[in-house]
């Protein structure tokens, strides 16, 4: 439920975008604007040439110093007390409305700065209890604040509409909240009594809790396997670990991975089972409270997101089976095997050996943005220049990559850990297509309305990745060289839009289970998983073998912690295909159109603003556009395959 200031959707409810194994996502967002992707990687830090001190971010344009930090806090800690004094007042005038909002809405500002400054320096190395202690300091913050203003929607809803709509029309100072004012009026059924509402914002830390478990869990607590290859290595099967060896050219070592990896998961299956039944509990319990009619409902209520989305976006998707089912054949055929199974998913099509260093991911992102004109390249080039970027993966740093970008009057912040492979220039350019969507927006518009949803904030970074597969493609390269592109591109397909969606579905599955009375366990979750792996994977009609032994999947994957967020990976993907298809097939106004949905920010609902610029998530266009050109890639590596007789 958001608060007038969108305090909810930006701090609380999450504004991270993130994929695992091409695929998942943590974070904090809205006005704490943070888009990731989590790809993980191995430390390797040391390997690169470039000292570390020239490729990490500087935070010291947030905050110059740990004292600043302090002071800040401090001053932060008066205002949030301060604000109870326009309690009971709004219904006085138009301006005492307007400096209660920009009150609260500067403290919410300067609270984003506070944190972002915390959760940036404790990812620079987890293992530095100092900074991890002063980003629990800010998130403790953050609730107190969430408290302090919990009693402004009850309160406007009590002043009424036809008053606030009165004093929007007397007051130009309102204008800039006027969009975080009305889409309060509009969750009038679903806002409660002060108390009450005072009451489920004092429960955040609580309902955080099973996420935060799950997290420290996972990156502290778990014993990973050690492993001996057929190379005689002898690896670390940690998350970082088991993202690099799965995709091994030795079949046999693919297997002891999955088995090694999945092992230790199962071992965990029961814990992490109780861990995620809290969590759906506590959305089911918080929209039977907001008096929603299911958890869903809940989720998609804020953003105002249709529900029909959700459910179109699972339906098109067991419509378009058939097409993943063909790039699994096609995947059979193109590695020699006599039959797929499950660990046989993640090695490239076509090996490549091509290393690609910072700079060249930088001019690989430039060219294959160059559709999106002058301007949008001006703030890529900008943003290459400062020291915005924390480049390589160091001992103790956060896996993964996300853009920052909830420090309004500074700039975005990205966390890489770049490797040199291809999918780290794809994840670098994904990266940015957040980046610049910040930049944009907050070029456009006031704080207030700067945080854009997440609805439209994975289109910004899907869409480059779509260009840069079509740059790539337009090189003159080899035969060899154009099949890992193709390929590439086919994985994101799977991987952005079929697996993602999978996740989604799954999440519903136990949301609903829940809310029918059913008892969630480990071993029931992952029975469920089980039924959706085989059926995304074609496992009766022979496409490929699914281990029940790796079924735990499930408890790998931290987006379920999110509520209801992973579907927006897949529309996204599917909206920003459909944009990418209008700027290579030469529409002159799809930039424009693109620009303009980029530069709405938080303005409009990301539902009717994509659908003012035609793009439609409800409907089976976008979809059908998006597997339409799955199938011309697999056309044009078929079309290879033969020629060379393979």
């Amino acid at each position: 439920m958001a608060t007038p200031f969108g305090f909810r959707r930006r701090i609380v409810s999450g504004g991270a975008s993130m994929r695992w194994p091409r695929g998942v996502c943590p974070a904090l967002g809205g006005a704490l604007t943070m888009v990731t992707t989590m790809m993980m990687t191995t430390a390797v830090a040391e390997a690169q040439e470039t000292p570390l001190e020239q490729i990490v971010w500087d935070l010291s344009e947030i905050y110059p110093s740990f004292d600043a930090w302090d002071a800040a806090k401090a001053r932060l800690e008066t205002r949030v007390d301060g604000l109870a004094a326009f309690r009971g007042r709004l219904g006085e005038s138009a301006a005492v409305l307007r400096e209660a909002y920009d009150e609260i809405s500067d403290t919410e500002k300067e609270l984003a700065r506070l944190y972002v400054f915390a959760f940036l320096k404790a990812d620079e190395d987890r293992r530095v209890s100092a900074d991890q202690e002063r980003r629990g300091l800010a998130a403790a913050l953050l609730s107190e604040f969430g408290e302090a203003v919990s009693w402004v929607s009850p309160e406007l809803l009590r002043v009424g509409s036809a008053t606030i709509e009165r004093y929007l029309g007397e007051d130009p100072g309102l204008e800039k909240h006027a969009f975080n004012i009305q889409n309060t009026l509009r969750q009038e059924p679903h806002t409660l009594s002060d108390e009450a509402e005072q009451i489920l914002a004092a429960t955040g830390p609580v309902v955080q809790g099973p996420e935060r478990i799950y997290a420290l869990l996972t990156s502290s607590d778990i014993t990973w396997p050690v492993l001996t290859l057929s190379t005689g290595d002898e690896v670390t099967l940690d998350q970082a670990g088991y993202s690099l060896h799965r995709a091994s050219q030795n079949r046999d070592d693919r297997k002891k991975v999955f088995d090694a990896f999945w092992g230790t998961w199962n071992a965990y299956q029961n814990s992490i089972g109780q861990t995620l039944d809290t969590h759906v509990k506590s959305h089911v319990f918080q929209a039977k409270t907001r008096k929603y009619e299911n958890a869903l409902d809940a989720a998609l209520s804020g953003p105002n997101i249709p529900t029909a989305v959700y459910r179109k976006l699972i339906e098109a998707t067991h419509r378009h089976l058939p097409s993943l089912y063909r790039y699994f054949r096609l995947r059979q055929r193109m590695l020699g095997l006599d039959d797929l199974h499950y660990y046989d998913i993640y090695p490239p099509l076509v090996a490549s050996d091509r290393s690609f260093d910072i700079e060249e991911s930088k001019a690989l992102t430039l060219a294959s943005a160059a559709p999106l004109g002058g301007h949008y390249l001006s703030l890529l080039e900008r943003g290459f220049a400062g020291d915005w970027m924390h480049v390589y993966p160091q001992a103790g740093k956060a896996p993964g990559a996300y853009m920052y970008g909830s420090v309004y009057d500074v700039h975005p912040y990205l966390l890489l850990n770049h490797n040199g492979q291809f999918n780290d220039v794809s994840t670098f350019t994904h990266e940015w297509g957040h980046a610049v969507h910040t930049l944009l927006s907050t070029e456009h518009n006031p704080y207030e309305t700067s945080s854009y949803a997440t609805f439209t904030a994975e289109i910004a970074s899907t869409t480059n990745e779509v260009l840069l597969q079509e740059h790539m493609l337009g090189q003159d390269i080899s035969d060899e060289e154009r099949l890992f592109y193709l390929g590439t591109a086919l994985e994101a397909a799977r991987g952005t839009f079929f697996r993602q969606t999978m996740f989604a579905e799954f999440e519903l599955r136990i949301h609903e289970m829940v809310e029918a009375g059913e008892a969630l366990s480990g071993e029931k979750m992952t029975s469920v998983y089980e039924q959706l792996l085989r059926q995304y994977h074609g496992a009766d009609e022979g496409v490929m073998n699914i281990d029940p032994a790796y079924a735990v999947e499930w408890a790998f994957i931290p987006h379920f912690y999110r509520n209801f967020y992973v579907f927006q990976y897949a529309t996204s993907i599917a909206g920003g295909t459909m944009f990418a298809e209008r700027f290579l097939n030469g529409d002159e106004q799809a930039r424009d159109d693109y620009l303009a949905v980029l530069s709405a920010g938080g303005s409009r609902y990301a539902y009717e603003l994509l659908q003012e610029y035609g793009i439609d998530l409800a409907i089976d266009a976008p979809y059908d556009a998006l597997i339409a050109r799955m199938d011309r890639v697999m056309d044009r590596i078929e079309e290879i395959l033969d020629r060379q007789g393979n």
